[in-house]
């Protein structure tokens, strides 16, 4: 069975995630094709974000993340994503839901 990673990079996205989360389950659990993880990368975020991430990461195993020591900006957290993904492939999406998690069927066919 083929595994998809969503690879989430995420600046000061505290209030954000638990929307996205269920968003995601939502399609993904509907997706029995595939073995899914989620992997969030703190990008030095200054509010609460990390610690959403581990309550997630306690509920889900299915969810991963990183927490990087400052922002490095959204290319340098994607690539420290990419590094640490699982997945036969990779799907990057916003964490503040501006890519539609309903769109990812479509991006696996």
């Amino acid at each position: 069975m083929k595994k998809v990673t969503l690879l989430i990079p995420c600046y000061n996205e505290e209030s954000s995630l638990p929307a996205l989360y269920a968003a995601l389950c939502e399609v993904m659990d509907g997706q029995v094709q595939y073995q899914w993880e989620v992997l969030l990368i703190d990008d030095g975020s200054r509010d609460q974000s990390l610690n959403v991430m581990r309550q997630l990461r306690y509920k889900d195993p299915r969810v991963a993340f990183i927490s990087l020591s400052r922002n490095f900006g959204k290319e340098n957290a994607m690539l420290a994503g990419f590094d640490h993904a699982s997945g036969d492939c990779v799907i990057i999406l916003d964490a503040d839901l501006q890519h539609p998690p309903a769109l990812i069927p479509d991006m696996l066919r």
